[in-house]
């Protein structure tokens, strides 16, 4: 029997628990893991309360990300051996898997053999970071030496891997944030410039680091009234990706800025990559580029056990974090 995270009634981090259940054997074009580490993902909290891209069938598993050694392997399925430490990246829908307990069974084209020099914690905590950047700002936006790009909520694991990214392409990284309270970490972290708009007037910093010229690229997964800043903000022909909805105020369409400007607001999720197995390919490529050289580094907030999975999501919606949070199995 194994430890199954779930929920059966949509809500906060209280409706999840565990239960003791037989996950079966893989099958074909599947692969079982014993999971040694989970990253904790918004999408999740999203996923549990109802408010995701995609409708969960109660009970319902969940989780993208988990670490692990391989246990079984399904029919059809090469390239792997039983014992080999790999993690898994968000390829699939959480309608049909998760990663939450202390073994999952995922398809065989969501595992990755990670970098022997990561810790299970550290592998749990790479691909959906990366590779949503990575979509975003190197496979769509094609970053490039001397581009300015806007980050918000740059503290969360994804912002901090677009930061990274950023720094590994040459251009300049601000960060925005809202309070002053993670100002100095997010320095730490790499970001050039750090606007908190509590304090700060993202519009008049942006235009003062870019010389009036705007960001090229903007990196958004709130939403809400802040985007109408973020066009203001942006260069002519500039391209604001739109990857969340954080904000639950509606979102406007800044129109007049899109017209003067010639912007691209565009909506954008991480499964345009790797949901295509070419482009999903390149993503996992730059990744273990970037973990090999040492410019690509994941940072772990805090790691709890898997039994103190509500804990975990309940830090996960405080918005305290910097960085990934973890469960450790």
């Amino acid at each position: 029997m194994s430890r199954i995270v779930r929920f059966h009634r949509l809500g906060g981090p209280d409706v999840l628990q565990i239960d003791e259940m037989a996950l079966g054997a893989p099958k074909a074009g599947e692969i079982r893991l014993r999971v040694r580490a989970i990253g904790l993902n918004r999408a999740e909290a999203m996923f549990r309360s109802g408010a995701y891209i995609e409708t969960p069938s109660l009970p319902s598993g969940l989780g993208y990300e988990a670490s692990g050694e391989i246990e079984a392997i399904g029919e059809g399925v090469t390239g792997f051996a039983i014992g080999q430490a790999v993690s898994t990246m968000p390829a699939f829908s959480m309608t049909e898997y998760g990663v939450y307990g202390d073994a999952a069974i995922v398809p065989a084209h969501a595992v990755v053999e990670h970098p022997s020099s990561l810790s299970w914690s550290e592998a749990a905590a790479i691909w959906m970071q990366y590779l949503t950047a990575y979509g975003a700002l190197v496979e769509i936006g094609g970053v490039a030496p001397g581009d300015t790009v806007i980050v918000t909520a740059a503290s969360s694991s994804v912002g901090l891997a677009a930061i990274q990214i950023v720094n590994a392409a040459g251009a300049t990284a601000i960060a925005v944030t809202r309070t002053r309270a993670k100002c100095a970490a997010l320095e730490n972290a790499g970001a050039r410039h750090v606007v908190a708009t509590e304090n700060d007037d993202l519009v008049a910093e942006t235009l003062r680091i870019t010389k009036g010229a705007g960001a090229r690229l903007v990196f958004d997964p709130i939403g809400g009234p802040g985007v109408e800043a973020l066009a203001k903000a942006t260069a002519i022909g500039g391209t604001i990706f739109l990857y969340g909805a954080l904000s639950s105020a509606p979102t406007p369409f800044p129109l007049f800025a899109a017209i003067r400007k010639q912007l691209t607001l565009r909506g954008y999720t991480l499964f345009s990559v790797t949901r295509d197995p070419q482009k999903r390919e390149r993503g996992v490529r730059f990744v273990l580029d970037g973990l090999t050289s040492g410019r690509l580094r994941p940072i772990i907030a805090r790691s709890f056990p898997l039994a103190q999975i509500v804990e975990a999501h309940r830090y996960l919606e405080s918005n305290a974090q910097i960085g990934k949070i973890v469960a450790t199995v």
